[in-house]
Parts: C-alpha cells; structure tokens; sequence
C-alpha cells in the first residue's frame, strides 16, 4: 500500500501510545477495497493488498501505535483502556487537505489488550464496513471503511469464527477518554500536549481548552441530531467511543431502527436502556461533562472558577442540539423556514408514529414520495388528526418542498435484518450480498430496481432483537 505519510500523533510524548507494529496472519486475502476513499487518500487502489490490510506488510512511512484511553463504560470509571485490538499505521493529508488517520482494527494483541486476543471476527468487520459507509452516504459525520481482509485464521467468540481486519480512516481516533485517561495521572504536561494538537488538528479556531470544549460540544450537538434523524442507535456510548473530531465511531452493537419508539434498545450489553434511542442526547451531554472535568486545570488554575466557566459551556449544548435537531427535521417534513409551531409538529407525529409503531424511515420517505403516511400509522384518526395541519404549514413553505423532503428521508438504511443475512452468507464464503447492499446503500435516498426489496422492514421471522460488540 503506497500512501504518504505524516505521522503527527507518534510525535506527541510516547506515554500517550505504545509503539506497536500489527500481528501478521495466516492468510490473508482482501474482501474489499473502497477505491472512491483510497483515491481521496491519495492511494492508488491497485496497491493495496490483503498482507498490507491484514498487517502482514507494514507500508513505508508508518509509524505503528497502539493509542492510550481510559473511559467510563456504561457509567462506570476504567482508568485504562487503549487500542487493545487496532493499530494506528499512520497519518496521510487527503486530497481536501486534511488530515486523516489510517488504523487496523482486529490486528492482534497490544500492550492495552487486557486478555483479550486482539483479533476481530468477519462479522463485526462486515458490520462496521456496511453501517459507517452507509452513514456517510446519508451525510453524517463517521469514521471511513477503507478495506477489508480475511485472515485465514480462526477467532473464538460464542464459538469459532473467521478472522479479519477492518482498515479503518477517521479524521483522528482522540476520544474524550484519551484526555480523561491522561487527567487521572494528573499529567498536566501531557494533557496540555494533547490539548495543543486536538486545535491544531480539529479546531484551530479554538482558543485554549476552554475553546477545545465549546468546538466538541458544538460538533456533538450536530452530529447526535444527525442521529436522531435517521433513527440510529449506537448502543454503546462510552467516553471512550466519543471522539474528539464529532465522527461517528466504534460501531459495535449499533442499530437502525425499524419501528419508532424512543425506548428502543438493540445493544445485548446495554440491559438497563442507558443508551437507548431517545437518551443519546443525555448520554453525550454526560460524556463531555467528563471531558470538561478532565479539562477544568487547563481552563482556570482556580477550580470554581474553571467549574463554573465549564458549566456554562455545557449548557450550550441542550440549545445547539435543540437547534440542529429541529433543523433536521423539519427538513424531514418538507420545511426550510422556522416557525413557532414546527416543534410541535413534529413531535405530534413522531407520538403518533409510536402509538402505531410506524416503521421510522418507510414513514418520513412515503411523506416525501406520495405525502401520504396513513397506512403505516395506522390507528384510527392518528393521521387523519395530524395530517391537515403538516399540509398547512408546507403551503406556506416557499421553494421545492419535494426536493426537500426526498434528500432529507432515506429510502434504504442499513437493516439489521439484512446486515445479519450478509454476515451469514459471507460467513458462509458467499459476499455477494456484502457487495449488493453496498451498492444500494451508497445511494440511500435514490429509487433504484432494488430498493423495494431494501426498503423492506424485517418479516416477524427476520427481526433482530439483539446485536453484539463482537469482541
């Protein structure tokens, strides 16, 4: 793989990595390459191989590193975690001038491994290629699928696997937990390096950490409203799965939902609801509550007066995301202009929609298609009460209402149903269907020939009620 590379991370001070070059495998052989995102890296596709994606093959110019976090999971406080299964080869600038991150995920055990064998299964590999594609294409902030490899090599999880290895691009992989990680040693020195290369990097319009913070709340506001408005589930919100950049990452348990209720969770770990579909606006309020507290000392040497400072840039972000999430979905309703009642609007629908356990995204696209949503929200005179009053407010809406509805509403999402029938068929050495859904879902809100047949919610015998990390 012939790429150049500037590694500014593995110039910061080494007790915020480990050096570590990836483990090589078996036999590697290559499931995918997405030569649109190599071009954009500056990478011929043709030179990527399977030993350079599985980590057989260290490309000239890396610099390999395992990355140090800590975080709280599930609201518990772990003081070190770190890549325990990826390595950061290194850093390119792509073709728009900025700088990206080019990490092996699944590329054996590191110095953060914790026991773990610091491999991945070809079914999370899969999972996490499709969904971050697949958010990138409907417009939201996400890590990258730059490849992927088998390795000839069997993984033990719920029993024996196929390995792989994602080739995964991201803006960077700094999470709030990298800082958290460095506060709990109370290495200022550190803190304040990572501090100085996250502007640089992400926001150098920032001043100082205070600046740091206000650019991270605003980035998360914006991309939990995205979402929020395609009815996406993380399903494991831990500080250390929020990055720094405002990129989607870590798409372990995640779900799209099929039929709308705010409660819906899919995460087989979350078995409490912490981060179900309509808490996910909370939870990142309380993660960067954790990244204020691991940046108070750089915001004022006095720590009342840095807790009250930081406190009032937190509140910022109820009104930031109240924001994009209204501009959002009023786009899903047809709507560019704001007025008083449009809140309302739409939470009438989205209640009614959970009454009928309306499937979220066949409801919003047939308001774009025929602008008629009754046979999905189905109770008696939900739609029929609700209707009128959307099509008033459209009246008054200048411009093409049509073209607005139609970018805003998807027809296809990545369905868990069909995600997890790809997993079994590549599993079973089949990745036509990998292949045929990455067709569909690159052009999520166009009508092609397949899209009925994607656009399909799941037959009772097909719902996936579960998803799993993987790990």
């Amino acid at each position: 793989m012939r790429a150049t590379f500037d590694n500014s991370y593995a110039r910061l001070p080494e007790r915020l990595f480990a050096r570590q070059a990836p483990v090589p495998v078996k036999n590697p052989a290559l499931v995918a390459v997405n030569a649109g995102l190599a071009r954009e890296l500056g990478i011929e596709p043709d030179s990527i191989t399977a030993a350079a994606i599985a980590g057989n093959e260290v490309p000239a110019g890396a610099d390999p590193l395992a990355q140090l976090y800590a975080g709280h999971q599930f609201g518990n406080w772990v003081p070190q975690l770190g890549d325990g299964r990826a390595v950061l080869l290194g850093e390119v600038i792509d073709s728009h001038g900025q700088r990206r991150d080019i990490q092996l995920k699944g590329a054996g055990r590191t110095a953060f491994s914790r026991g773990g064998d610091g491999r991945a299964w070809l079914g999370p590999v899969l999972r996490e290629y499709v969904v971050s594609e697949a958010m990138h294409a409907l417009g939201i902030p996400t890590t990258r699928a730059l490849a992927a490899a088998t390795t000839g090599e069997t993984v033990y999880r719920e029993g024996p696997m196929p390995g792989a290895v994602l080739a995964r691009v991201a803006a960077s992989h700094i999470r709030v937990g990298t800082f958290q990680a460095l506060a709990a040693r109370g290495d200022t020195e550190g803190l304040k390096a990572l501090t100085d290369h996250a502007i640089a990097r992400h926001y150098p319009q920032a001043e100082g950490a205070l600046g740091l913070l206000q650019a991270v709340i605003a980035a998360q506001a914006r991309l939990v409203a995205g979402w929020m408005s395609v009815g996406f589930i993380h399903g494991v919100m831990n500080t250390d799965n929020m990055t720094i950049s405002g990129e989607t990452i870590d798409y372990g348990p995640c779900a799209f939902m099929d039929e709308y209720h705010g409660a819906t969770v899919f995460s087989s770990i979350d078995r409490t609801g912490r981060y179900a579909y309509q808490n996910q606006p909370d939870i990142a309020l309380w993660n960067l509550a954790q990244l204020a507290s691991a940046l108070l000392g750089l915001i004022d040497a006095d720590e009342t007066a840095a807790t009250q400072i930081a406190t009032a840039a937190l509140d910022g972000f109820a009104p930031a995301f109240q924001a994009e999430w209204l501009r959002r979905f009023r786009a899903k309703l047809g709507l560019t202009r704001a007025e008083d009642g449009d809140s309302a609007l739409i939470v009438g629908l989205l209640q009614r929609m959970s009454t009928s356990r309306a499937d979220f995204t066949n409801t919003f696209r047939a308001l774009a298609v025929t602008g008629d949503a009754s046979e999905l929200i189905a109770d008696a005179g939900a739609w029929e009460s609700w209707a009128p009053g959307w099509q008033a407010r459209l009246a008054r809406e200048p411009g093409d209402t049509a073209a607005t509805l139609r970018a805003a509403n998807p027809a296809v999402i990545p369905r868990n149903h069909r995600v997890e029938t790809m997993i079994e068929a590549a599993v079973g050495g089949d990745f036509g269907p990998f292949h045929r859904l990455m067709e569909v879902l690159a052009k999520p809100f166009d009508d092609g020939p397949d899209t009925p047949d994607y656009a399909r919610p799941p037959a009772p015998g097909e719902r996936v009620r579960q998803t799993f990390c993987g790990t």
